[in-house]
């Protein structure tokens, strides 16, 4: 199977700075289509919406934006019939919990919550305010749904963003075919990359491959922790990380001065720095979380929607940064691949 194809996989089963400003579209009153629109959003009852992240990062930002524009299409438009609240944990989980608590008091009609941490905080600060989690890696681990993808509380949902480890070592190992030693930066305290760095564990060894997880607690911390990889591995992997993504430029520039290449898991930290990633695209993932918000929203009951995984997985490469990081990119992975250094080009012209 190339990179081209669509790898399924079967429906299943990381707070932040400021709120963010409304800002209210204006209308022309003598169009019709925009006088048609704003008919069907006040046909909706107004709606409060509380959003929460661990840190913003342009992926975790992307999803967000997917979110917000999935309802407005389906008739709630910010600044007229919703009012959205968002709050970003800044990194710091104790931050989280705050925001979490502070939303609970606040009873919105639904609370988002990208990333596991912040999800976490928000699943143990209320247990009647509608849930959808987002953006998590393994909400079993997380403890936000069981073994049986059953959510542990009746009013929590969402979507996760697990993916499959063996694709992932599988694009490792046509990028940099004669790897032996996979450097895997995560931070301890986020629950999906311990999960990930154990799926690497056990899958590495029949594969003749070895993991060398090195710590980074905070992302400050991501650079040193690349660096002290050098000399011990041929490529660096990392998943959807919050610490690491917060600070991937700097992965990705100690990874460059090392010229070793980095392999990530999404699409916003090849534009950043990596040489590949094997992920989802993460404004169709907001989009398909704002789908579930909106079924909420509209007053279906929480424990009435199902979790779900999503679906889709996409190779996007950057043959600048692997030129960077002392590697290259064949024609068969390129032509089955996004390449964005293209699409930088297209949007710059």
């Amino acid at each position: 199977m190339t990179f081209a194809t669509t790898l399924r996989l079967s429906l299943c089963g990381a707070a932040i700075s400021a709120a963010l400003g409304l800002t209210a579209c204006s209308n022309n009153a003598t169009d019709p289509a925009v006088n048609a629109d704003d008919s069907a959003n006040n046909d909706k009852p107004a709606k409060t919406l509380a959003i929460t992240q661990i840190v913003e990062h342009p992926s975790l930002d992307e999803m967000r934006r997917g979110i917000i524009d999935e309802l407005a299409d389906n008739g709630y438009a910010e600044g007229q019939n919703l009012t959205v609240n968002f709050q970003s944990a800044q990194g710091n989980t104790a931050t989280a919990g705050q925001i979490a608590k502070q939303f609970a008091g606040d009873n919105p009609d639904a609370i988002v919550a990208i990333s596991t941490p912040s999800a976490q905080s928000v699943v143990a600060s209320t247990k009647t305010v509608p849930v959808i989690y987002t953006a998590i890696s393994d909400p079993v681990a997380a403890k936000l749904i069981d073994e049986n993808d059953v959510p542990i509380q009746t009013n929590v949902t969402g979507l996760s963003s697990e993916l499959p480890i063996e694709p992932q070592l599988d694009n490792i190992q046509k990028i940099v075919p004669n790897v032996k030693t996979i450097g895997y930066v995560y931070s301890p305290g986020e629950a999906n990359s311990v999960v990930v760095l154990k799926q690497l564990e056990k899958a590495a060894p029949a594969r003749g491959l070895k993991i060398l997880g090195v710590t980074a607690n905070r992302p400050t911390d991501v650079a040193m922790a690349t660096r002290s990889l050098a000399g011990k591995v041929e490529v660096i992997y990392t998943s959807l990380d919050n610490n690491v993504v917060s600070a991937f430029e700097a992965m990705a520039n100690a990874a460059n001065e090392l010229d070793i290449p980095v392999i990530a898991s999404d699409e916003f930290s090849v534009r950043r720095g990596a040489t590949a990633a094997l992920g989802v695209n993460d404004y169709d993932f907001g989009r398909t979380t704002g789908k579930m918000v909106y079924r909420v929203l509209n007053g279906e009951a929480t424990k009435d929607i199902a979790p779900q995984v999503m679906n889709t997985l996409t190779l996007y490469v950057s043959p600048k940064h692997a030129a960077e990081q002392g590697t290259s990119l064949s024609a068969d992975l390129l032509k089955n691949a996004i390449n964005v250094d293209k699409e930088a080009q297209k949007t710059s012209k």
